[in-house]
């Protein structure tokens, strides 16, 4: 199994103290203690704390699966531990003692464990480091590109090459789920989708027949779905069937080596005349902001303003109502950071102000909710270049009709 090398993680820990020391300087290092973050600096998947210091090795304490991260990770200083009482004690010991002032990552803990935590180190004062940790992991290194390139291409063969040949009337939407995780499963998708946002849950993605898109959702995105079960609200519903002249939105994610591809594609029961013009208009306009948006993701832009123009677009042109979702499952947003985890930083969104850089990769959705008829329009994964935005999710970008 491969494991991350040291100099990948080494280029990671001096971005994020770089990064640190930008943001937060009287902050002497931060304490992480989600698993995903854990990985991302460590090549373990580890239970416990991470202590990143501005100077020196980075200490790893692992609650449970010691003997598996000194398998998988580079680093030298590994230790167990049972309670936050023992952090002070072991990180002095391992030569790394904690300063009065750190960054710690506030949402990688429950309110519970946090209070646990701060009542074991009370003695020291505590900064919020959850926004370094998103910058840090904004930035793709090549090491990671190159796993996002192939996620990006497996996805997009799968959901413009071969299943399209798969797909026939009557099929139910959790019947077309089926089909795709096959699909995924043989073309190398490594089955997990993660989401950092809290209670975000997602698997596989969204298949959505029809009105089944513009359905109330609880997801932070704008394709609603009716899903297997209340319980279950994924995938897709057993109940609904897919008929001549209505839509079919999938919004899924394909996994490689835990990176993540982002893709919606829409499909159409008929031929091509047989789509409605207002719906092929809809859908025009939406491959027409994602060519605009992908021509403007260089390093320098500003995720706010590039959403700003899409709403400005979306109010000139007459489609305000729908866009990004109708109703309440409206989200204000267009695109979104994507690597580890679907829901990264940046976000293309009111507040997003610090400039794209090259490296960054990101989700690309313009889509447009249609009343009783569906939800249109386009996701694609980007690579921020000097150049503009490196689609990593195929070409194929309009509707494909199944006759």
């Amino acid at each position: 199994m491969e494991t991350l090398p040291l100099y990948e993680l080494r280029h990671r820990w001096d971005r994020c103290r770089d990064i640190l020391k930008t943001y937060l300087p009287e902050a002497e290092g931060i304490i992480i203690f989600s698993r995903l973050s854990i990985y991302y600096f460590t090549g373990t998947f580890g239970s416990g704390l991470l202590w990143l210091p501005l100077e020196g090795q980075p200490v790893l304490l692992c609650r449970r699966g010691l003997e598996r991260a000194k398998l998988e990770s580079p680093l030298e200083s590994l230790y167990p531990f049972r309670s936050f009482r023992d952090v002070e004690g072991i990180l002095r010991d391992a030569g790394a003692p904690l300063p009065k002032t750190f960054a710690v990552e506030m949402n990688g803990l429950s309110w519970a464990l946090g209070n646990n935590f701060a009542k074991y180190l009370s003695a020291y004062d505590y900064l919020p480091g959850d926004k370094i940790l998103s910058v840090t992991r904004g930035t793709k290194t090549d090491w990671e590109l190159k796993r996002l390139r192939e996620a990006g291409a497996k996805h997009g063969k799968c959901l413009t090459e071969l299943l399209p040949p798969l797909l026939k009337e009557g099929m139910t939407e959790l019947e077309i789920a089926h089909v795709i995780s096959g699909l995924f499963f043989q073309e190398g998708h490594q089955g997990i989708l993660r989401m950092e946002g809290y209670g975000e849950e997602v698997y596989l993605g969204h298949i959505a027949i029809g009105d089944s898109a513009n359905y109330p959702s609880v997801f932070n995105g704008p394709v609603g779905l009716r899903g297997v079960h209340p319980a279950i609200p994924h995938m897709g519903s057993d109940e609904i069937a897919w008929k001549a002249g209505t839509p079919l939105t999938i919004d899924n994610g394909f996994t490689i080596e835990g990176y993540q591809t982002d893709k919606t594609q829409v499909y159409w029961l008929g031929d091509k005349s047989s789509i409605p013009s207002h719906i092929q208009a809809a859908h025009d306009f939406c491959l027409e902001l994602q060519d605009w948006l992908a021509g403007h993701l260089k390093p320098g832009m500003l995720p706010s303003e590039l959403w700003r123009h899409c709403v400005t677009s979306a109010e000139k042109r007459g489609w305000s109502e729908g866009f990004m979702a109708l109703g309440n499952n409206k989200v204000n947003f267009v695109g979104h950071g994507i690597g580890l985890a679907v829901d990264e930083y940046p976000v293309l969104a009111e507040g997003f102000d610090l400039p794209l850089e090259a490296g960054m990769v990101l989700a690309i959705e313009p889509k447009i909710g249609i009343p009783n008829i569906g939800m249109v329009g386009v996701e694609n994964t980007f690579e921020v270049t000097p150049a503009g935005g490196k689609c990593l999710t195929g070409e194929n970008f309009d509707i494909l009709c199944i006759p």
